[in-house]
């Protein structure tokens, strides 16, 4: 006859705190990634809007506006497209000085040929910046990571 053997206190609670120890390294390692995300996803959210101008002033064959104000963080497209872009992020926003309606606020026109005014918009945080640059020719919706300037 062999003999059971359970499991000691002491062997359950290593288990114990080698799951919490991962567990909290795994937590760390996401939570460090989301500012990155967050950057990422409101580049990704704002070229979306532009090109979604582009293609509302080619469909109507009505100039369509897209705005962002760089003081109260809010961008505005067509159709009641709005949002906010979170605190952290810094907006550094150029157009043509024709559609600027405030020292904050550029914005970009889209014609019903295509063509725009033309702009760049960067968003950045920390040393990580993503770069949208819009042809003024074509209309072109470009994003590109880029550094932060310092």
């Amino acid at each position: 006859m062999h003999k059971v053997r359970g499991v000691s206190l002491i062997e359950l609670m290593v288990v114990v705190l080698l799951i919490a120890a991962s567990t909290a390294l795994v937590a760390a390692a996401i939570g460090s990634g989301l500012p990155g995300q967050q950057l990422r996803n409101a580049s990704r959210e704002l070229a979306a809007q532009l090109r979604f101008t582009r293609a509302q002033a080619i469909a109507t064959g009505k100039p369509q506006l897209f705005s962002v104000d760089a003081q109260s963080r809010e961008w505005q497209a067509p159709d009641q497209h709005r949002g906010t872009l979170p605190n952290a992020i810094k907006i550094t926003a150029t157009g043509a000085r024709i559609e600027q309606t405030r020292d904050s606020v550029a914005a970009i026109r889209f014609f019903p040929e295509g063509a725009s005014t033309g702009g760049r918009i960067v968003l950045s945080r920390d040393a990580a910046a993503w770069q949208i640059d819009v042809d003024w020719l074509t209309g072109q919706v470009k994003l590109a990571r880029t550094e932060a300037s310092r």
